[in-house]
């Protein structure tokens, strides 16, 4: 790390705020963010741009290496190749592969690690804890805690807390800790970190939300909202991913009625939306990423509730890409062909557009479902160079009018889709399942989630 005037510590420190700003700012305060990922590269670059004293801690030793060298492992993040580079070559940020090692030199910890659920769909939380233990290890009096990874209320008090005291021997007081999630989108992740929201913070007594507030005032353009306990700002995050889980599936309900009513589902959605009190989301084949599909399990799982409503939109939202194959058979039907022995691509595997992210994206069950009912599938991606965890053949975006596909299921608009020529195509059969595409001069039969056949 780089050398200071000497190491100083925001919790417990009897000074004014502005000497604690001095100090943070002029690296006299040593941070560790421990977890490299998507997420927490970014957010360790922008502590190291704020601070010039940041060490990253992250247990894959490819990402350590290439940090190391001053690359960015993570793609398509606008700014954070250069900033890594820039960082790393003037001493900024390093980076190792012991969370201890971190901990040592640390007095701001920051943990930004994955939290996701098991094969029961109960939420994993021991990769919190083990970077907890490491931490209380090297926890010191003064010594901050911050956690952003998202965890289920109530984790910060009763299983994070605990690990710090009982590996340091010390007690909330003799060190501070503060939950301030993380609120930030793959793709403009530093533009988030840096003021694209408020940050939110929460902190276990009143002076670690004080100094949660110091910390992300001086990072964060767009000013803090802080809370008025720990469980609280945990809860705020968690709520965030559950409105949108909810939200997605009163869109995907409404649009399975689109046949039946005879109507332009997403039609009506927009023109709803009109009203000032109305913001209703946009349907689709079914709902990705490592946030939203986990979040209402955070809920539903540690505290035993009933939670009918996350269940339900969870059930929904799961029943998409179902619900997708099964358009794309009647849509066969309505033509007199059949679905089975076709060649139908499935175009667009990451969760979201122009990310390369591939967790819980609905494409996967679809492509498994297709594979079942006899179909020779068809895997387009461009943003993606392996193909592993997915049934079918990978397919070139390039190589697409060769394989004479009879059908096209649109799970992800990626932006390269756009230069598909879809008159290079004899008729096909069409399951736009993002509203993504205007085919209504040519031959083709579409079928678009929640607006029907054209």
């Amino acid at each position: 790390m780089s050398e200071t005037a000497g190491t100083q510590s925001l919790y417990g420190a009897d000074r004014a705020g502005s000497e604690l700003r001095d100090a943070f700012t002029s690296g006299q305060v040593p941070v560790a963010v421990y977890g490299l990922g998507k997420m927490g590269l970014p957010l360790a670059a922008v502590y190291g741009d704020i601070t010039g004293n940041v060490i990253g801690a992250d247990i894959d030793p490819d990402v350590v290496a290439s940090i190391e060298r001053g690359e960015s492992h993570v793609d398509r993040e606008p700014g954070l190749d250069e900033l890594v580079g820039e960082l790393v070559d003037a001493g900024k940020l390093q980076a190792v592969e012991e969370p201890l090692e971190a901990a040592l030199e640390a007095t701001v910890h920051v943990i930004i690690v994955p939290t996701l659920i098991d094969e029961q769909n109960r939420p994993d939380l021991s990769v919190v804890e083990a970077v907890s233990e490491e931490i209380g290890k090297g926890l010191n009096e003064g010594d901050f805690v911050i956690i952003e990874s998202t965890v289920p209320p109530q984790t910060c008090r009763n299983v994070v807390l605990p690990i710090l005291e009982e590996e340091s021997g010390l007690s909330l007081g003799d060190f501070g800790l503060a939950f301030c999630p993380e609120r930030t989108a793959s793709g403009r992740a530093l533009k988030d970190i840096r003021g694209s929201y408020p940050k939110v913070v929460g902190g276990a007594d009143e002076e670690s939300t004080a100094v949660a507030e110091l910390i992300y005032d001086e990072i964060n353009s767009s000013g803090v909202i802080p809370t008025s306990d720990i469980t609280v700002a945990e809860a705020v995050k968690l709520f965030e991913g559950l409105y949108r889980d909810v939200n997605i599936a009163l869109a995907n309900e409404l649009a399975r009625f689109t046949d039946e009513l005879g109507i332009d589902v997403n039609e009506a959605l927009e023109t709803a939306n009109t009203a000032p009190y109305v913001d209703l989301h946009t349907p689709g084949p079914g709902v990705g990423g490592h946030c939203i599909p986990y979040y209402p399990y955070f809920l539903i799982h540690p505290f035993e509730t009933d939670a009918p409503l996350l269940k339900t939109a969870r059930e929904i939202n799961d029943r998409m890409p179902k619900f997708a194959v099964q358009k794309l058979q009647e849509e066969f039907e309505a033509e007199g062909g059949e679905l089975q022995g076709s060649t139908v691509l499935v175009l667009g595997l990451t969760y979201r557009p122009g990310v390369e992210e591939t967790r819980a994206t609905p494409a996967l069950p679809i492509a498994e479902q297709l594979i079942d009912l006899g179909v020779d599938v068809r895997l387009v991606d461009p943003l993606l160079e392996d193909f592993s965890e997915f049934p079918g053949t990978p397919t070139p975006l390039d190589e697409i009018y060769a394989c004479n596909p009879d059908a096209a299921v649109m799970v992800t608009p990626q932006e390269e889709f756009d230069d598909i020529k879809w008159n290079r195509f004899d008729p096909l059969v069409v399951i736009d399942g993002r509203q993504s595409l205007n085919l209504a001069e040519t031959p083709h039969r579409v079928y678009t989630i929640g607006s029907g056949g054209q």
